[in-house]
């Protein structure tokens, strides 16, 4: 696989990096999806997150009912028209999502070294000793020396509201745990992660179908999210499921690729999918530290080859609570697009950020910034040379626009398209 150094134009002169930055006409090529939440679903807000650079806006159905992110939409749809930006809409599924439920909301405090026990019980009130979730099956799947994660958006381990648990034993359809570090969970609902275990639960769930059927017909969405794809048959049974839905067969499916099954089936999933979002909050617990570099780089050239959009999540998490991101995080950004990202996913920093535009604003700068320095005509040739011959009649006419505007340094390529298709051999 090629090392994303190869993919910079040289040399870089190291004048134009002290240079500031000048405002383009175009936005960046990177796209940014920005999630909509508490404090970006104001219309004033939106319009703000739009003249930044979100270019997709996500609902994540994992929290909240249709009717909040239906109010969420119609404020969409008033920025779009004051601002006359352009902007697609995806549906987020839950998925094989496990839960930890607080109906009481109450925050909960877990100490180092002490016990709490998992229960399928949701009759059972959410406490420091015993802590109820929406799956049954988990005392089933795990086993003494497990590891469980808990959090309710951001998934690193290193902040006070996420806790380690390691599987202690198993009493019937309970779990006991030994937590690993202090925390303390706040809100109605924190997701559950079992670090490489299969969870028997359906990709699609029956009350993921019924927000497809509804909300997403209602409002034709463009992009579905596939959350915790794990085969290829998750994508055909979500596709067979969107043909039926009249209005919806044209709607894109990116499968969400979080956990090391996923990573298992990553080439079958790539074939069926639209599209592919590298979940790097869940995969980073899933996979070692030292190895989580490398299925990013791996994934995003299959993606890449294969011509199918690669999404990368979790990049400025710092910015939720700050105006500014860390130099690891901008740096980060930056070789995400080097190494062939098309499109960066913000999810906690614009959901419940304090700073939504500000950190699109930012990204779309770091992005604009790499793709300066990026090597197209490298990216072309390898493109081409893995393609190979023959090529389509499409693949034949975008090659060539493409190796006229590399020769000529056109600034952008205009596509005239009735179905889209043409326009994303292009990309």
């Amino acid at each position: 696989m090629p090392s994303s150094h190869l993919l910079l134009e040289e040399p870089i002169r190291m004048v134009s990096i002290l240079e500031p930055s000048k405002p383009s006409f175009f936005s960046a090529m990177t796209k940014i999806v920005g999630t909509l939440g508490p404090k970006s679903r104001s219309v004033e807000t939106i319009s703000g997150c739009l003249k930044a650079g979100m270019s997709v806006a996500r609902f994540d159905f994992s929290w909240h009912d249709p009717e909040y992110h239906q109010e969420t939409l119609e404020n969409l749809k008033a920025a779009i028209k004051s601002t006359k930006k352009l902007c697609a809409v995806m549906l987020d599924t839950v998925g094989a999502e496990m839960q930890v439920v607080n109906k009481s909301e109450r925050a909960i405090s877990l100490e180092a070294n002490g016990l709490v026990v998992l229960t399928p019980d949701q009759g059972q009130e959410a406490s420091s000793e015993i802590l109820p979730i929406n799956f049954d099956g988990l005392a089933k799947a795990v086993k003494k020396g497990d590891t469980i994660f808990i959090g309710q958006y951001l998934f690193t381990g290193s902040e006070t509201t996420s806790v380690w648990l390691e599987v202690s034993e198993v009493k019937g359809q309970d779990v006991v745990c030994i937590i690993k570090n202090t925390a303390t969970l706040a809100g109605s609902l924190f997701t559950l992660h079992a670090s490489q275990i299969h969870i028997d639960l359906p990709t699609l769930t029956e009350k993921d179908k019924e927000v497809i059927s509804t909300w997403g017909v209602k409002n034709k969405i463009d992009f579905l999210s596939l959350s915790y794809t794990r085969h290829a048959k998750d994508v055909r049974q979500a596709r067979e499921f969107l043909s039926k839905l009249g209005d919806l067969s044209q709607t894109q499916i990116f499968a969400k690729i979080e956990n090391v099954e996923g990573l298992t089936h990553f080439d079958e999933i790539l074939q069926e999918a639209d599209g592919i979002i590298l979940s790097r909050g869940n995969l980073g617990i899933d996979l070692p530290p030292e190895k989580v570099f490398l299925f990013q780089k791996s994934a995003l050239y299959k993606c890449n080859m294969a011509g199918k959009p690669a999404v990368l999540t979790r990049v400025v998490d710092s910015m939720t609570d700050n105006l500014r991101p860390t130099r690891a995080e901008a740096t980060d950004v930056a070789n995400a697009v080097l190494d062939g990202s098309d499109a960066i996913l913000l999810g906690a920093e614009t959901l419940r950020g304090l700073y939504p535009i500000e950190t699109i604003s930012t990204v779309g700068r770091i992005c604009s910034e790499a793709e300066k320095v990026f090597n197209q005509d490298l990216y072309f040739k390898r493109t081409v040379k893995y393609v190979g011959e023959p090529m389509t009649h499409l693949e034949s006419i975008a090659s060539s626009a493409v190796r006229a505007a590399i020769k000529v340094k056109a600034s952008i390529i205009i596509c005239f398209t009735s179905s889209g298709r043409a326009a994303r051999y292009f990309l």
